[in-house]
């Protein structure tokens, strides 16, 4: 039972909890700044950035999907505020043009170019791939301290993990100016900190958390893992740093449970097959913040203001 639990389960949970965390981090921020629909945005906008990397370039490699994925994030930054400033468009609908917009023209893109010889298409993009992510070359737990095995490792799970720590290296670097340029933008550009670089920076780590998931867990487990956890914290606390590791909580639990009850929540209640990991993970992390906004000790606190959680 333990070896089929390490080569079945134990990579497709550490990289579908790792994509969790790297992106709820960021969205925190994201949510505290009101711009929780840029997390939305972003997880669409890296279609058609990783497709130009791929045309441009020939290879699916992390690398250039990430400098694509980051470009595109960029192009998409700046589509949003020219909308903003030059149609005079509330900031939620000129979002929703932009990504919608990028979005569509990535799949256009996917269905036009010849991609048949690799794995990237519309279901993947939408689910991923994660329950495919076995460790093949794993016979138990004793694999752990296996070279060999572990050079057998999905190169997802490197990715994610180094990822997963450049973001939370950066949350810790420059956690200082996250807050206060998140609580006070005026008071951060009079002590010195360059409050608009603070919020592009931000931008740019969600797209490389998102771009960083996008092949193993699909953009549907990005979306909710921008959003969900960090909301569902929210209710949890009105203090910053302990909403931080509440959505690390939960987008921790939220990957688990929601890989556990994909393989096996159907079989309990007599289905024949497993269900998607991606879209039961995304469906877990709807049901966390649900509770949260039913039992949520600050459930009542979801309109005040963003300083309150300083």
């Amino acid at each position: 039972m333990g070896a089929d639990f390490v080569q079945f389960s134990l990579t497709p949970i550490l990289i579908g909890t790792l994509a969790a965390i790297a992106c709820a981090l960021p969205g925190n921020f994201l949510i505290l700044r009101k711009q929780a629909l840029i997390g939305d945005a972003i997880s669409h906008v890296v279609l058609p950035g990783i497709v130009v990397a791929f045309l441009l370039t020939g290879v699916v490699a992390a690398i250039p999907m990430m400098l694509g994925a980051a470009g595109a994030a960029i192009v998409a930054v700046i589509l949003i505020e020219a909308i903003k400033r030059l149609g005079k468009v509330e900031p939620g609908a000129a979002m929703g043009v932009v990504f919608t917009t990028m979005f569509a023209a990535g799949v256009l893109a996917l269905e036009q170019a010849d991609l048949g010889n690799i794995h990237l298409d519309i279901e993947h993009a939408l689910m991923g791939n994660l329950e495919s992510l076995i460790w093949f070359r794993a016979e138990g737990w004793q694999s752990l301290l296996d070279p060999q095995a572990l050079a057998g490792l999905p190169p997802e799970l490197g990715r994610i993990a180094i990822v997963c720590a450049l973001v939370v290296i950066l949350t810790l670097v420059f956690w200082r100016w996250l807050k206060i340029a998140t609580f006070d933008e005026d008071f951060a550009r009079a002590l010195g900190i360059p409050a608009s670089a603070v919020g592009f920076g931000l931008v740019i780590a969600a797209a490389i958390a998102a771009v960083a998931a996008f092949d193993a867990v699909g953009s549907i487990i990005v979306i909710a893992m921008f959003i969900c956890p960090p909301a569902a914290a929210r209710l949890m606390t009105n203090r910053l740093a302990h909403q931080v590791w509440w959505s690390v909580g939960f987008a921790t639990l939220s990957a688990v449970l929601g890989y556990v009850f994909a393989g096996y929540g159907p079989l309990w209640f007599g289905g024949q097959n497993a269900v998607s990991a991606a879209g039961m993970i995304a469906a877990v992390s709807g049901v966390i913040l649900a509770f949260a906004c039913l039992f949520g000790p600050h459930r009542s606190r979801v309109g005040v203001g963003r300083e309150e959680a300083a």
